[in-house]
Parts: structure tokens; sequence; C-alpha cells
């Protein structure tokens, strides 16, 4: 790792323990360095800037509580960050799908159904969740990369500035995770086609 990398790692993790020890301007110092990110990546999940805010707020909130045993990926706690952020939003997802389902069972006998052209939002759909669930299965770190360079749009040298790590790494792994993501979802696209 180089010397700029080893500094942000260090004061990464520097800030966490200060947060451990109560210390609540390093924690927000954690919270400035990475609210944005959390914040698109949970806008990107659910859609829903209202919801997101909700979201990352519930984020950082568990992180408060539990900064004591968050484990640090990579010399970042971003990784332990998106993984939470997933995690709520899912969470989130299913209690409006549940309620969804409970309104519409309801209403369903008023509706007059029209046929419309949904194919294409559909297809669109699911296209989006099979992205979710492929992304999904990769590791903390490859996760993080994903929502850092594609979907934040950050930068090879910005993203390894952001988790300690060297231009070259973050290259070489987001190219792995670009196979794994084309073979994961290659069965979709052909349905689509």
């Amino acid at each position: 790792m180089d010397g700029f990398g080893e500094r942000v790692a260090e004061s990464e993790r520097g800030l966490l323990e200060a947060a451990c020890s109560g210390d609540q301007r390093a924690f927000a110092e954690l919270y400035s360095k990475h609210v944005r990110t959390v914040y698109w990546s949970v806008v990107r999940m659910l859609r829903s800037e209202m919801h997101a805010e909700d979201t990352t707020q519930e984020v950082f909130v568990l992180a408060w509580n539990k900064r004591g045993s968050i484990r640090i990926v990579d010399q970042s706690i971003l990784p332990w960050l998106l993984t939470s952020a997933q995690n709520l939003a899912h969470n989130r997802q299913k209690k409006s799908r549940r309620e969804s389902a409970h309104l519409s069972s309801q209403t369903s006998a008023e509706l007059d159904v029209r046929a419309v052209d949904a194919e294409s939002p559909v297809r669109i759909q699911v296209l989006g969740e099979a992205i979710d669930l492929a992304v999904g299965e990769l590791s903390d770190m490859d996760q993080t990369l994903y929502y850092l360079c594609i979907e934040e749009g950050l930068s090879y040298a910005e993203a390894a500035s952001a988790l300690g790590t060297t231009h070259g790494g973050v290259r070489n792994r987001l190219s792995r995770v670009r196979r794994l993501l084309q073979i994961s979802l290659a069965p979709q696209k052909e349905g689509i086609s």
C-alpha cells in the first residue's frame, strides 16, 4: 500500500477507535466522509429519495450504536456501512411490499384492470432485480467497488483513496467484478433481447 493509503487507513481506524470511546466529533468525521456514498447507494436500491434519507439516517444510528463491533474491511468502514444500508433497505422494501399486497388485496375487487403495455417496465424491473441480486452475491469489498465506481461514478483513483488502496488494485478488482456480473446477468440479457 502506498503512504497515502496507509494514512487514510490509519485515520479511519483512528476515527473509529475515538468514536468507540464516545468521541462524537470523530464519528461526525466518519459520517461526513461516507454519508453521500451510503445515501446514493440506498437511493439506487429504494428508488425514493425520501426513504433513502430515512434509511441513511438509520444506517448511521446503527453504526453509532454498534461502533464497538464494526469490522473494518480493506482499511475502511464503508463496506460495513453499505452492507448495513443494503440490509435496512431490503427490510424497508419487504415492509413496503407487505403493505402494498395488503392494500391491493383489499382494493383488487374494486379495480378495473385495463390492458396496458406493461412489458417494458416489467422487463426493466426484472433486470434491475437481477442486477441487485447479482451485486448482493459479491463480497463486501466487491459490492463497495461496484457502488463507488459503477453507481457513484468515482474514478479508480478516487475509489482507491476512499478505500486506502491503489489505483491498480481498484482497476483489477473492478474488472473481475464486471466479468462476474456479466456472467451472472447473461440469462436475463438474453431474455430481454
